[in-house]
């Protein structure tokens, strides 16, 4: 190895030749490097990152001549001195070029970094070892030398944030080693390795290096990098003695296998309803994390999911502020249901007790159900009006609300399969919905505002989707709402299903007034600028923000608006965190084809055969026009009387949308791959409510 001799003169030391990782001038790879910069970032952003200082790429000036004395020698001098504390601490002496740890090229281990760095002479052969790795480019890269001290880890490795071999973007990937970091990135150990998703393990060791709470924090870690640098990371990590992790580098993930679009097929269809617009992060934190544990419950309860195939689904999940669910783990698989029956892989007597298990279940889920809503309903009693609740009750009360959430969601949803398919089309029961609207419809002819009418009628608020803000704005109505079906036997399931929807919502509603209650007494305390802000923060951020009034360091990056255009009604995510529409196979879509013997197709969920023309622009549509929706978004259920036929791309039979349609006799049919696209306004359609057969006039006079 050469020494690195520098011109007399030529890198005479100036203030910020040697800066330190928390100041602004490390925030610019062009002066510390990729390396350092990124610590710099993640250290602001309150990653864990070990303190240090860099010495800057100006801060050494290459030259043929004859000088061996660094003109930064005094500034090295005092970082080593502070962060070894006099030559008492082993440090690590890293290169930060700024041609490494790109998007398209790592450059992983082409340059030197030295570790157990002990006195003043070790340290400055170090940093003649890291300069002089810079010619391993061809040309001498502009370098800068980070240090940093040496950490002894009780475990480390690295982690992946997408997996770099399938590509699935909902897994982070942990490879882990009681030998340090350094042996696993050294390639001298294999590692222990860890398949993680939402901080659940997917894959893993018995008995491995790592407890389910260090694999908790690392996956929250791989999230919150992957959010700072603006997608997956390859972080290199480590647990010290006292137990606490720390990011030692992070760069982006520059080489992932499999196809660009991998995972499950997700789509908005099952949670549309509930969630038909962009949440923002606290209302994710509140309300997301108790549907998806709702669902995952319900389906393990039925025990008709394989184990590996529900713990590698995410089951809910979000995308730019949207919600989306595993379209294939909830039903909307890519073939009938008899051929997935045929080639169940599941020995007999697995499929026996999964039947034995869901036949207990219908059994005992009305009375259970019935229990849950009667628990509710003294619950939600029992909560006084939020401005009188202390700062404290509030916030215990919103973390309380996730466990009724949880329980509501999981009953709902069994309740719901407890409906036979071949009946839920013509069943006919009084839905939410109807109930709200008939309400909407009693407090508006007494003139009663929005608030008032929530106030005494609180099922107005199945007509829209919960949100943290100041007011709740009701649909105006449109035609008359529904009679009561009253000559008819209630379908008892059905009528369980509702009731704990509608106390879903409630729940929903209460934690949305409690969330805006705190963000105005922030607004008071001049934490926040806007009561509106609160819904920027994280569950802990908020809960923070009310104790000590600290703010996160990002928070004014979270006032950038989510995505406006609609998910796709099916889809898969890319490598690098983009969508990409999932059409059904070839042979399935003719499968469905040949069911229902007409051009277009989907589920028929009731109130017979109409047409009419489809209906564009912003306006009410006009009386026997035909609407066509991505999602049964619940807004449109004022918008349901008068109409010649209803078609959604997504969505079951049993939406309050579908049910609501069926009670105004409207054609509804769902599930209608690219509806949207195929049936502009303007078109004149068929809609058969019986077999979901959807075409345009011309295509059902070819058939015929």
């Amino acid at each position: 190895m050469s020494t690195v001799i520098f011109e007399p003169g030529a890198g005479v030391a100036t203030p910020g030749a040697v800066v330190d990782l928390d100041s602004t001038e490390a925030l610019d790879p062009k002066v510390v490097g990729a390396k350092a910069s990124a610590l710099a970032l993640a250290l602001r952003e309150g990653l864990p990152v070990l303190p240090g200082r860099v010495a800057t790429t100006g801060a050494f000036v290459p030259s043929a001549g004859g000088d061996a004395v660094l003109p930064v020698d005094a500034e090295l001098r005092a970082a080593w001195s502070v962060l070894s504390q006099g030559g008492t601490r082993p440090l690590v002496v890293r290169s930060s070029s700024t041609v490494e740890d790109g998007r398209t090229s790592s450059m992983a281990g082409m340059f030197t970094s030295v570790l157990d760095v002990g006195d003043w002479a070790s340290f400055r052969r170090a940093v003649d070892t890291v300069l002089d790795s810079a010619e391993v480019v061809g040309a001498r890269a502009p370098m800068a030398v980070l240090i940093q001290p040496q950490l002894a880890p009780t475990v480390g490795g690295v982690m992946f944030g997408v997996d770099p071999v399938s590509g699935r973007t909902d897994h982070v990937v942990v490879s882990a080693s009681a030998e340090g970091p350094a042996a696993v990135v050294g390639g001298d150990v294999d590692g222990s390795r860890y398949v993680l998703s939402h901080r659940r393990v997917v894959e893993g060791p018995d008995g491995g290096p790592l407890s389910h709470r260090q694999l908790r924090e690392l996956a929250a870690l791989a999230h919150l990098a992957a959010r700072v640098f603006g997608g997956p990371q390859d972080v290199e990590w480590a647990y010290d003695a006292g137990g606490r992790l720390w990011l030692l580098q992070s760069r982006p993930v520059t080489a992932v296998g499999a196809s660009p679009a991998t995972g499950p097929t997700l789509g908005p269809g099952p949670v549309a309803e509930t969630f038909p617009e962009p949440l923002s992060p606290l209302e994710e934190d509140l309300w997301v994390e108790p549907l998806r544990a709702g669902l995952r419950t319900a389906l393990s309860l039925a025990g008709t999911t394989p184990r590996r195939r529900l713990a590698a689904s995410p089951v809910v999940t979000i995308v730019d502020g949207r919600v989306a669910a595993d379209l294939g783990l909830l039903g909307d698989s890519d073939g009938p249901a008899s051929v997935m029956q045929r080639l169940d892989p599941r020995p007999p007597v697995r499929r026996l007790v999964a039947a034995w298990r869901v036949g207990r279940l219908r059994a005992a889920l009305p009375s259970l159900a019935a229990d849950l809503i009667a628990t509710a309903d003294a619950d939600l009693l029992a909560v006084g009006a939020v401005a009188d609740l202390s700062d404290c009750e509030l916030l215990g009360l919103l973390a309380r609300s996730a466990q009724g959430l949880t329980a509501l969601h999981g009953h709902e949803v069994l309740m719901g399969w407890l409906v036979p398919a071949d009946s839920a089309a013509t069943v006919t029961a009084t839905s939410a919905a109807s109930v709200a609207l008939r309400a909407l419809a009693a407090g508006r002819a007494a003139s009663l505002g929005d608030d008032e009418i929530v106030a005494r009628h609180p099922s107005v608020l199945a007509l829209v989707a919960p949100r943290i803000g100041p007011r709740i704005e009701l649909p105006a109505t449109v035609g008359a709402a529904p009679a009561p079906v009253l000559d008819a036997e209630p379908d008892r399931a059905a009528v369980l299903r509702e009731a704990l929807r509608l106390r879903a919502r409630w729940l929903q509603e209460l934690t949305a007034r409690a969330a805006w209650e705190l963000g105005e007494r922030l607004r008071r305390r001049g934490v926040l600028g806007d009561a509106a802000g609160v819904r920027g923060l994280r569950m802990a951020e908020l809960a923070e923000a009310v104790r000590t009034g600290a703010l996160p360091a990002d928070m004014t990056t979270r006032a950038q608006p989510h995505r406006t255009a609609p998910l796709p009604s099916r889809f898969r995510l890319t490598v690098d965190g983009g969508i990409a529409p999932a059409q059904r196979p070839a042979a399935t879509r003719r499968r469905r084809h040949e069911r229902t013997g007409g051009p277009g197709s989907g589920t028929g969920a009731g109130g017979g055969r109409g047409s009419g023309t489809v209906h564009g622009g912003d306006g009410p549509p006009e009386p026997g026009a035909v609407l066509v929706v991505r999602t049964l978004d619940p807004n449109l259920a004022s918008l349901l009387p008068g109409l010649g036929g209803l078609v959604a791309e997504t969505g079951s039979v049993l939406s309050h949308l579908a049910i609501l349609a069926r009670e105004f006799g409207v054609p509804t049919v769902v599930g209608v791959d690219d509806a949207v696209t195929r049936f502009p306004p303007g078109t004149t359609v068929v809609v058969d409510g019986t077999t979901g057969e959807v075409g345009t006039v011309d295509e059902h006079r070819g058939a015929a």
